[in-house]
């Protein structure tokens, strides 16, 4: 079944008034006289809204002990009342009105504020010119990554949904035609798929075929896929605004029991599946991040192929494709209940070829609750 024909879980409206409330619990925790929260995933976070991103300025602004207020054009305020999820003040301004001014103006001489991390530069620096040079700024993240880190039930269940409508997307394009096509003509393919099987916005389709799967960020191309040769198939997208990401490897025949994949590939791979198994096994609460990347990078070290494994374990996912935590050495941060992330370890031989295994793991009370089921062994197809 598409998640189309599932029932969605909904955020209700009393989740995002709690969600305000802490930020500025934990803003005045922090020393902090106001948050600054511009177009962006923080705004979905707290309020809901997806604003459009404009060089017209909309903010949200939270200050401990006061009623938060969402500053936006006033030719934005139907989509922003429409958009809001909670009882929220909004104020207007018009053309020939100075919307900084109107930002700053409940802030009260701040001492010490925080902007979001993506409000585009053109605000931030109006919004210093306006608060004054005196005020100390820092990023919001500081104070909002502990609570986007904890997913709830409705988070996780979203996720979940995506995720496993992406596994059927993964199924479908592996049971399909592959030989004689374009990476681009296969990427479009999971594009439309990922919509039909109920997702809002299809983010990207990664298909590394051949020498191509061995670059990890590979932008699917002109070049036609061949029999006897590996893809390195990562896709994903969002449903109700939360992200699905999975990898898979397959080797295409193209119906020829001799163009199998070769004796290197396969110890590649076994090497590969292992770590990846050995890395979602470790996630506990408690652990390091760092030690997750450690549980998968040992193994594929042992083999001699560390050289080959040249990027982070994982990243956190919800809102954004990629966000804490993140699953790299050097991350002395314990993983908590509720935390959602990628493990995706990958052995990339340049010129030759690449392999890579995603899922997207939550981080439960007793250990990892792994939300793909996709099969996770090497997809040899006839492609």
């Amino acid at each position: 079944m598409s998640t189309t024909a599932a029932a969605r879980p909904v955020i209700p409206p009393e989740r995002f008034a709690q969600r305000l409330e802490r930020a500025a619990e934990v803003a005045a925790a922090a020393g902090l006289d106001a948050l600054f929260i511009g177009v962006g995933s923080d705004l979905r976070y707290l309020a809901g809204y997806a604003a459009m991103p404009l060089e017209r300025l909309t903010v949200l602004v939270v200050r401990p002990g006061h009623e938060p207020v969402l500053v936006v054009p006033r030719l934005e305020r139907g989509a922003a009342e429409a958009g809001v999820r909670t009882p929220l003040e909004i104020a207007t301004w018009d053309e020939t009105d100075d919307p900084y001014a109107l930002a700053a103006s409940g802030a009260e001489a701040p001492r010490r504020v925080a902007l979001s991390d993506t409000m585009l530069a053109m605000h931030v620096l109006r919004l210093q010119a306006t608060l004054g040079r005196d005020v100390e700024y820092s990023l919001a993240s500081a104070v909002l990554r502990d609570l986007r880190m904890v997913k709830d039930a409705d988070e996780i269940a979203l996720l979940r949904l995506a995720a496993r409508a992406a596994d059927r997307v993964v199924g479908q394009i592996a049971t399909g035609r592959l030989v004689g096509r374009t990476e681009a003509d296969v990427a479009r393919e999971v594009r439309e798929r990922l919509i039909a099987e109920g997702h809002d916005d299809a983010h990207f389709a990664i298909v590394g075929s051949g020498p191509n799967s061995a670059s990890p960020h590979h932008e699917a191309s002109d070049r036609v896929i061949g029999a006897g040769e590996p893809i390195v198939l990562d896709i994903g997208g969002t449903v109700g605004g939360y992200g699905s990401d999975i990898t898979r490897t397959l080797w295409v025949t193209g119906g020829d029991p001799a163009a199998g994949p070769d004796e290197r590939f396969r110890h590649l791979f076994a090497v590969l599946h292992g770590a990846q198994e050995a890395a979602t096994r470790a996630v506990r609460p408690g652990i390091a991040c760092a030690a997750i990347d450690t549980a998968a990078r040992a193994p594929i070290e042992a083999e001699g192929y560390g050289e080959a494994f040249f990027h982070r374990t994982g990243h956190g996912i919800g809102l954004d494709g990629h966000e804490d935590p993140y699953i790299i050495g050097g991350n002395d941060l314990p993983l908590g209940a509720g935390m959602a992330f990628s493990v995706e370890p990958g052995i990339y031989l340049p010129g030759v070829y690449g392999a890579r295994i995603e899922d997207i793991v939550v981080c439960g009370e007793d250990g990892p609750i792994v939300l793909n089921d996709a099969p996770r062994a090497l997809y040899v197809v006839e492609g």
